[in-house]
Parts: C-alpha cells; structure tokens; sequence
C-alpha cells in the first residue's frame, strides 16, 4: 500500500477523484475509514453501503478520548503510556494557552483519573480480573470500565492549582460539546466507515477529526494481513497552526508507518499555505516526502510558489499546473513527474 497527498487550491477534480478511489478500492474489498469534516462523502457511502458515524450535537453516536483498545499499544511502550501521548496531544488543543507546568499537573491527573478506575502502567491491570484465573484467557476492559471527561473535570475542581482547567472544560462536560462526555457506544463492523464531523463546526472541528484518527489508526493497526486506507481530508486542521506538535508527530507517524500495517494513508488539502504553517512546514513537508505518490490539481500562482520550497518542481510544471482543467493532475509517482488526466467509468460516474 502507499501514503498519497493530494493538493488543490479550487475544485478541479480532486473531490471526485478520491470518491472514485473510495469506490475502487470498495470494490477489492479493502477497509476504508475516511474523516469527512465537509460532508461530501454520505451519499457515496450509502450508495456503497458503508457506515456513516456522526459526531455531533445532534449525534447518537458517542466516542470517549479516554477509551484504550487492546489493539492501541505501540512497540516498546504500554497502554498508558501510549495513551497519555495521545491524550496530551489532545488536551493542547483544548488548553492552547497552557504552560508546561500547567501541562504536567493536567497529566498528573489524568494519571490520576485512570487509577481510580484502577488502572495503571501495568499492562496486566487492563484486563478483567477473571484473566488471572488458569486456562481462562484474558479479557481486556470493556469501554464502560474507562474513565470520561466528566471525571477529569471533578477531579480539576478538587485542587486550587487546577481550577483555572477545570473551568476550560465546562463546554466540553455540560455544555455544547457535552456530546464528547460519554462512554463510547460504537462498533467499527463495516468494510467502509464516514466519520462525519460537520456539525462540529469550524473552531470544533479539530476535536472530531482527532478523535477519530486515533479511533481508525487503532482500528488499522490491529491486523496487518487486512488491507486498508484511511483519508485525512482538510488535513491541514491536524498538522496546520490551529493544531500542536503532538498532534502533528501523531499524524506524522501515521504516514511514515502505516505501510507495515499493509495500510494506505490519504492526505487531501485545498489549503496548501495553512499545510505548511505550523513549525516552519516541518510536518508538511514531512508528510509530503514520505507520500510514495503525490497529486497536484489546479493551483493559483501564489500556492505554487508556497509548493515550490517543497518539492522539485520545474518551471516547465510550474506553468503545467496553473493551467491544468478540470479533471487533470501532475502526478508524482518516485522520480517520475506524469501529466494525468481522470477518466472515469459509465457505471462509476452514475454511482458518483
């Protein structure tokens, strides 16, 4: 499988390219999991019969950040461990303005909050206590045993220090975003899945999208015999300057690795300034180097000089993709640099 980035500064095809890649790949039956923050894909996915879970105000669907999968452990860390990393990254994009000592008591709680759920860095403490018994094998805890939201903030609101915390997640515990406080109640038993994260609005979105990443990357990683792709559409809102470091290096990690796991990872952009913005474009153009084929659609004089600090684009190709039409890209695929057109089937067009 390979890591794709697709760029595009206005609709000239790249939309109805990655639904005909949806497509073709339903068709040889891989596991597809796509981050939908515009809803374009729910009539593709019903036309497919995938799964649509939305996350929402208006949603009946419900992830818990805190929840860790049997399948979430990461080589040469445990559960915990692994967890906090990702759950800190989070956090930062709730707590923009925090200190690193406001950060490391946020993570001392946190800690706290796993423990009285009784688990802790022994890996062992993740499973139910019928697991120690002979010849009965282990059964990992289910997402009722893990702590929400709703226990952190209580826990803020006993210590002083914490209080000024505490009171940044009102919204996320008993106001608007009250939808993020709940034991997950999801199951990931389709071949196609949309998350879809539209209702969140604009200054929300990077929650959603977020929460179903680490949702889908557990999901990947859990058998590498299977093969899957996973589509980060928008995915300047992960690695861009509203995101963190700790987010990016997770997304990052996701496009350097996901190949082992006989997985595929989709990065698609319009945004290709915001790409770049965060930490002087290191995770950009990190991404950007480990895509084993990258697509560029139409794009405006002032993204193609932005693109040209990034890649080895010739003055040939430069002028190459400010004129292409709708339904053309340069495709980079290695060293080689094609001029392509995107043909479509009847059939296919009809199911678009």
């Amino acid at each position: 499988m390979q890591t794709c980035v697709y760029l595009e500064q206005v609709e000239h095809g790249k939309s109805y390219f990655i639904k005909l890649m949806i497509l073709r790949y339903r068709i040889l039956g891989l596991d597809q999991y796509v981050i939908d923050p515009d809803r374009e894909y729910g009539n593709l996915c019903k036309e497919l019969e995938g799964s649509i879970i939305k996350l929402g105000p208006t949603s009946e669907t419900f992830i818990n950040i805190f929840d860790i999968r049997e399948e979430s452990i990461e080589e040469g860390q445990g559960y915990l461990a692994t967890k906090l990393n990702k759950l800190m990254g989070f956090f930062k994009l709730i707590y923009t303005n925090a200190n690193e000592e406001e950060m490391a008591i946020l993570e001392e709680k946190i800690i706290e909050c796993y423990k009285i759920k009784n688990i802790t860095f022994d890996d062992n403490t993740l499973y139910k206590n019928e697991s120690n018994k002979i010849n009965i094998k282990p059964i990992f805890k289910e997402a009722k045993d893990m702590p929400i939201l709703e226990d952190l903030y209580n826990l803020l609101g006993k210590d002083k220090k914490t209080k000024k915390l505490q009171t940044r997640l009102i919204p996320f515990v008993k106001g608007s975003l009250k939808f993020l406080n709940n034991y997950t109640n999801i199951k990931l038993d389709n071949k196609l899945i949309i998350a879809d994260v539209y209702e969140l609005g604009e200054d929300n979105l990077k929650y959603g999208m977020y929460i179903f990443t680490e949702l889908f990357w557990d999901k990947i990683k859990k058998d590498r015999n299977i093969k899957k792709a996973i589509y980060l559409d928008e995915i300047w809102r992960l690695i861009g300057v509203t995101s963190n470091k700790d987010v990016a290096s997770f997304i990052y990690k996701i496009f350097k690795t996901i190949r082992k796991y006989g997985g595929s990872a989709v990065a698609i952009t319009q945004d290709v300034e915001d790409l770049f913005s965060l930490e002087n474009g290191t995770y950009g153009k990190s991404i950007l180097n480990n895509s084993s084929i990258k697509n560029i659609f139409s794009l405006e004089e002032e993204n193609i000089l932005i693109l040209e600090k990034y890649t080895n684009l010739t003055e040939k190709e430069k002028i190459e993709i400010k004129s292409l039409k709708r339904g053309e890209c340069l495709m980079f695929v290695g060293d080689s640099h094609i001029l392509t057109k995107i043909e479509s089937a009847d059939f296919e067009k009809e199911i678009i």
